[in-house]
């Protein structure tokens, strides 16, 4: 089959056009420093290495940025090639691995404006674009898909889970300048959808006529009380509690000291409880009164919700337990870009479980090894306790023996 020129032409354009203005790797050594600035906005901000973690399948394909200090927050960003997506597929894509078993604690990222932005006081009040990632407390794991629209931030209100594992994920948010979007976890779709549906980015299309109202006459009670019902005579009468047919005075009862006796009370099984009149459907019943809506003056069609003008990435975390690892951050418009990378990072995640089971196996090893000299060293202590012990009780008879010795000529004298 051939293709056409026009055809191969505008292949050749969306090839050109696709681009990755981002893709961090850690892979450098201390390089990344340069690239990245540590907030000052606050001065207990916990610290951070390149580190493959405790395992690996590769330690110099999955050396990653990695927390290293407990209950500390975490603040630090890079510059992206500035960028706005309009007519663009934008994709946020980057691993997360927390080999510590995280507690509670965020995992994810944001995308910041290209102007307005300052990395020395970057902080959790800075206005971002995009919040995107897993977050992890007790028993809750979820995956944040924040936007931010007309400077307001608002939540995905479909719940996406995040897995609480301790191997990689692969995490990707990808946005259509159809206005829809895409959540995979692990290349698996989580959430899926329209962004007007999804996000309350927009007031309603129509709201409540405020003009309207109720008419005073209308009859919205759909049943009524049977005006020919009656209660019956002598219903009041019965009372709901009666004393004790059963109960016996107690031998030991005195009226003198202890009064006139009275039987205990019990519910009346003859009780019906108040009176009320049989329902019957009311015959003015006009049914619920429904409040006419009129379209909304506020309501703006926007069909560029979906394009952001981005300039910054960010970490802006809180962690009780350090020990997450972030890797191959990709910022991109090339959907198959993003898909390639996240393959690899599938494929070497795959094989840290063998590392993980190595890991835990040379552990147990070593915390055997540690627990057997701790045992000769005990049994050392104990030896040599016992040989001072001997030497003592030697002395002890020999003294004893000298004294026995000595004894018949002080006797003699």
């Amino acid at each position: 089959m051939r293709i056409s020129s026009a055809v191969a032409a505008l292949g050749m354009a969306a090839l050109v056009s696709a681009e990755v203005y981002l893709h961090e790797t850690f892979s450098d050594g201390e390089a990344w420093k340069d690239r990245w600035t540590l907030s000052t906005h606050r001065e207990d901000l916990g610290k951070l290495e390149v580190s493959p973690g405790k395992w690996f399948a590769d330690e110099d394909k999955s050396a990653a940025l990695r927390t290293t200090e407990d209950y500390r927050f975490y603040a630090l960003s890079t510059p992206i090639k500035p960028f706005n997506n309009k007519d663009k597929d934008y994709v946020v894509q980057f691993d997360v691995k927390n080999d510590q078993s995280i507690d509670c604690g965020g995992s994810y990222i944001k995308l910041f404006p290209e102007a307005g932005f300052d990395p020395k006081t970057f902080n959790g009040e800075s206005q971002y674009n995009i919040m995107f990632g897993p977050d992890f407390c007790g028993s809750k794991a979820m995956v944040h898909a924040i936007l931010n629209y007309n400077g307001k931030n608002h939540d995905l209100k479909k719940t996406v889970s995040a897995p609480n594992d301790v191997y990689t994920h692969t995490y990707t948010l990808i946005v259509k300048p159809d206005q829809t979007y895409q959540i995979l976890v692990d290349g698996e779709e989580k959430a899926a959808g329209d962004l007007l549906e999804d996000w309350d980015f927009l007031p309603p299309k129509t709201i409540k006529d405020p003009n309207a109202k109720k008419p005073e006459d209308w009859v919205d009670e759909a049943e009524i009380d049977d005006p020919e019902d009656k209660k019956p005579e002598g219903w009041d009468d019965i009372p709901e509690f009666i004393a004790d047919p059963e109960a016996e005075k107690p031998e030991d009862w005195d009226d003198d000291m202890d009064g006139d006796w009275e039987a205990p009370s019990i519910p009346n099984p003859e009780y019906q409880g108040p009176w009320k009149a049989k329902r019957i459907p009311n015959p003015a019943y006009k049914g619920e009164w429904v409040h006419p809506e009129i379209d909304n003056p506020d309501y703006k069609v926007d069909n560029e919700i979906y394009a952001y003008t981005t300039g910054h990435l960010g970490f802006d975390l809180w962690q009780v337990k350090s020990g997450s690892s972030f890797d191959n951050l990709l910022i991109t418009d090339d959907i198959a870009e993003a898909e390639k990378v996240r393959k690899e990072s599938l494929e070497l995640a795959e094989k840290e479980k063998e590392a993980k089971k190595a890991y835990d196996e040379a552990q147990k090893a070593k915390e055997a090894e540690e627990a057997s000299k701790e045992e000769e060293a005990a049994k050392a202590v104990d030896e040599e306790v016992t040989i001072d012990l001997d030497e003592e009780e030697t002395k002890e008879e020999e003294t004893k023996e000298e004294e026995e010795v000595k004894k018949p000529v002080k006797d003699e004298l």
